[in-house]
């Protein structure tokens, strides 16, 4: 056997409790704390932008007469 294969099977090995539960953890705040604060980010910077165009060139319509 080689040492690449060695190193394959070594791989294939569930990883320790301790990397586990670090990995878990860095999901739950990804998935509960990062994630969402981004979404409501993006979403409220768009309004924003579409907020300040409709200040500066009007609302959306037709030209009234």
């Amino acid at each position: 056997m080689t040492q690449d294969g060695r190193e394959a099977i070594a791989s294939m090995e569930p990883p320790p409790a301790k990397t586990r539960r670090r990995e878990l953890l860095a999901f739950l705040i990804l998935a509960f704390g990062i994630w969402p604060v981004v979404a409501v980010g993006v979403v409220g910077g768009y309004g924003f932008l579409v907020w300040m165009y409709q200040i500066v060139f009007g609302p959306p319509g037709p030209p009234g007469g």
